[in-house]
């Protein structure tokens, strides 16, 4: 892992494994996502994710493999999703606070300022409530 601040580090693909595996245990959860090379044909983005695989290049920002396991957090293996909707953006203002120790209050006030809704509390969807 290489240094990038203040986002945390630069995360080798082989290496993501272990930190979803990790993070999903930490949560509680069965199952996680499994890590795959992002296609070589996508180009337009930087990593992607769906409830069963999270899709990244061969470095990525600790913060992105977070971003990612959020939609993860936030979708269906039929593939419903809440994009980066209110459920999501409080799973990863959740995963941001816990796992990179950044401040809550600054977040909410940053997600205020740009006009983003965070829904409190959120759980992941594939949690039974």
């Amino acid at each position: 892992m290489t240094a990038i601040p203040p986002f945390g580090t630069l995360v080798e693909r082989g290496a993501a494994q272990a930190m979803v595996d990790a993070i999903w245990t930490d949560l509680g959860l069965r199952y996680p996502p499994r890590v795959d090379r992002l296609p070589p044909q996508a180009t337009a983005i930087i990593a992607s994710a769906n409830r069963l695989s999270i899709f990244l290049p061969e470095h990525t920002a600790s913060f992105c493999v977070l971003h990612e396991l959020a939609h993860a957090m936030t979708s269906t293996e039929d593939g419903r999703s809440d994009g980066h909707g209110p459920v999501f953006v409080g799973i990863y203002l959740r995963l941001l606070v816990r796992y990179m120790r950044l401040d809550a209050a600054e977040l909410l006030e940053s997600l205020r300022e740009a006009g983003l809704r965070v829904a409190p509390g959120a759980q992941p969807v594939l949690v039974d409530p």
